[in-house]
């Protein structure tokens, strides 16, 4: 029977066929595929398998004078800025040998030169490997260019990501103006549920349709057949591409096996995305450490604890820094999946509870304490692992978790999340009570320079009480997301909202431009890499464009019929709360009486099911249900919240026992990720080596 582990296996299998061309050869990588690499193994995985080096794709670096053979894996098309690099890196080396590995599929390559017709053979990849024989020299010397879908990674046993397409996100009221302004006045489009595949941009087109081969990829290499659902504008684009794949046709024609997948717009509920409200230690980790660098998911982690170099203000580049992905041990995965999916209180106590194990093992003087776990007991048990080489060796992993988690409880900037939560719990209750302009009047208060009234101060991170631009962004979009829950306005208020939002707007841009240094949120909004560089108007400018993103916020579940709330007013006796629409979904799916949701839209009937639909007033149409299969997919357009993979698990145990449930994503969030999605310049143009 079908199981989510032969999913999760996939991504290793298709990094087998990568493995199996590296042998003597220095292999160059795109940060895309070193991230999903990372996640089975990293660069370890290829020295074992017998290259030679490892080395970043950029024109900056070449092969030495005895590396003869080279192999490129990209995440990207062969054209454009990837094809130039690889000229780049031969023209500077004495390559005999090139294979170059792309996780774009040849149709792909065809449609992005133009080419609508099917085609025998891999006619772009056989000129291309004419091209590199051209740069090595001769054209005697050998070229090879494949194929290999290797763009998922398997994070945990319950999530696959696929890092090239991290920054695909659903389309927004501005990209609806951006569609329409090319497009003939009669052929406009009313609103977002009406935009086709063919309306977007070539560039997004060129995303979707590499991720439904990449998707079309992981159904074919487990025999499965999927029934594809959607919710949301994206999702049914993504879901018809994967029903429309040539290959995906003959696929489902001979699959012995079954599955659904429910594609979901991340729009349908940013309130999660953005809130506080998700107890969760891989959400805080991951909000206060900074990332692993040329990475999306993972995050650097500072093991200078665990030798004996004095800390310096030049210590932090004399030690690599540690990350969370630890494949090697069994022990440190273990600790992975707990805190990815427990509770924040739970998985510390796990922490606690494997590195005293740790030590045990190594029988180093630890004795496990009771009570409340403190950073400062965790340090504490780690110093006895200090200069123990064999022990570092041994539990490295489960070290490297350890010090994550006591690095984010005792890290300066972990208080604000109490502080953003208790500001969203009063605009929650806000909500039931007031109309819109008057929660939002809420916000004005808090938006005042850094450190107060006084702009002498230290910035506002040295305040714990105070919120800064980021969580003032933060609380923006949660409340614009849930503006439709509010109290209807009254008569006569209509340019309440207006007024208010230019106060707003006048508001957040001083407290933007008092900002000592800005955030890598402030930088991508504004386009300023300094405090230096940002003019006042330029801070005005950048805030206008973000309310009107926001204001698009409001209408993104309109055109549901069922699931159009993501919240529960206060009734007196219980507080108003957040209802996640991921828990409305699966209770939908796993509901005993297995009734027809019309918000989660099913896709892959194709003509036989538009013709079913239009003789059902005389006839009796069962359409699939998305519970009809053993194993279950939820594809996150946007990302996912590491909360909500527990909240995936809790609903699905409460539901459904036993189901098998793995959930899909684009990218694993933090919720400083959604600003810089959604406010993201180039979102309807994605970079993909064109």
């Amino acid at each position: 029977m079908l199981t989510t582990e032969d999913f999760t296996n996939f991504p290793l299998q298709m990094w087998e066929k990568v493995l199996s061309k590296v042998k003597r050869a220095v292999v160059f990588m795109d940060d895309e595929c070193a991230e999903a690499l990372h996640w089975i193994g990293g660069a370890a995985v290829l020295l074992e398998a017998g290259a030679r080096n490892v080395k970043q794709f950029s024109s900056f670096e070449a092969g030495g004078e005895k590396e003869p053979k080279a192999v490129f894996v990209v995440s990207a098309l062969l054209k454009g800025r990837t094809v130039d690099i690889i000229k780049d890196i031969i023209s500077l080396s004495r390559f005999q040998y090139c294979v170059v590995v792309t996780t774009v599929a040849h149709s792909v390559h065809l449609f992005a030169n133009n080419v609508t017709t099917e085609m025998e053979g891999s006619p772009v990849f056989e000129q291309f490997e004419e091209k590199l024989c051209e740069w090595m020299g001769s054209m005697n010397y050998t070229a090879e260019v494949v194929h290999v879908p290797a763009a998922f990674a398997p994070v945990s046993r319950q999530l696959l990501l696929a890092p090239g397409f991290a920054h695909l996100f659903p389309l927004l009221a501005p990209d609806l103006a951006s569609i329409n302004a090319k497009r003939p006045e009669k052929k406009r489009f009313g609103s977002l549920v009406d935009v086709d595949a063919h309306s977007v941009p070539v560039e997004l087109q060129l995303q979707i349709k590499s991720l439904a081969s990449g998707l079309n990829a992981l159904f074919e290499a487990t025999g499965t057949r999927e029934e594809s659902f959607a919710v949301g504008p994206m999702s049914r684009i993504i879901a018809g591409e994967l029903a429309n794949h040539p290959q995906s046709k003959t696929r489902r024609k001979t699959a012995p096996n079954k599955a659904s997948i429910i594609f979901i717009d991340r729009t349908m509920d940013l309130t999660g995305a953005v809130g506080h409200h998700g107890d969760n230690l891989v959400e805080k980790i991951r909000m206060v450490l900074e990332p692993l660098p040329g990475h999306v998911t993972d995050a650097q982690v500072d093991v200078l604890e665990l030798t004996s170099l004095q800390r310096t203000s030049h210590s932090g580049t004399t030690v690599a820094p540690g990350c969370l992905a630890q494949t090697r041990s069994v022990a440190a995965h273990s600790l992975w999946e707990a805190m990815l999916t427990n509770k924040h209180k739970e998985a510390v106590m796990e922490v606690r509870r494997q590195l005293v194990e740790a030590a045990g093992k190594e029988k180093l003087p630890i004795k496990m304490s009771m009570g409340r776990v403190t950073p400062e007991e965790l340090c504490s048990y780690m110093q006895h692992f200090r200069g123990n080489w064999a022990a570092l060796e041994s539990h490295c992993g489960v070290l490297q978790l350890s010090l994550a988690t006591a690095q984010t409880l005792r890290h300066p900037g972990l208080p604000r999340w109490d502080v953003c939560l208790a500001f969203e719990r009063l605009l929650l209750q806000a909500l039931g009570d007031h109309d819109f302009p008057a929660v939002l009047r809420q916000l004005l208060p808090l938006m005042k320079p850094c450190g107060g009234t006084d702009s002498t101060t230290s910035g506002s991170t040295s305040r714990e009480d105070e919120c800064g631009p980021d969580e003032l962004i933060l609380l923006l979009i949660y409340l614009y997301s849930l503006a439709d829950e509010a109290q209807p306005a009254k008569r006569g208020t209509e340019g309440e909202l207006e007024k208010l939002e230019k106060e707003l707007i006048g508001a957040l841009a001083l407290v933007i431009t008092r900002e000592p240094r800005l955030s890598f949120l402030l930088q991508r909004l504004t386009g300023c890499s300094t405090s230096e560089e940002l003019s006042t108007e330029g801070a005005h400018s950048a805030v206008e464009e973000l309310f009107e993103t926001l204001r698009g916020l409001t209408h993104t579940r309109q055109h549901l019929k069922q699931l159009r709330t993501v919240y529960t007013a206060s009734d007196g006796v219980h507080q108003a709360t957040h209802r996640p629409f991921l828990r409305q979904i699966l209770q939908e799916v796993f509901h005993p009486d297995r009734p027809e949701c019309p918000d989660i839209e099913y896709m892959s009937g194709g003509l036989t099911d538009l013709l079913k639909t239009g003789f059902s007033m005389f006839m009796k149409v069962n359409r699939p249900h998305p519970s009809d299969n053993t194993v279950l997919f939820l594809f996150l357009v946007g990302g996912v919240m590491p909360s909500e993979l527990r909240l995936i698990k809790e609903t699905v145990a409460t539901h459904k026992p036993g189901a098998q449930v793995l959930v899909l994503s684009t990218r694993l969030l933090r919720p400083t990720d959604i600003p810089e999605l959604l406010f993201a310049t180039q979102r309807l143009m994605p970079d993909i080596g064109v």
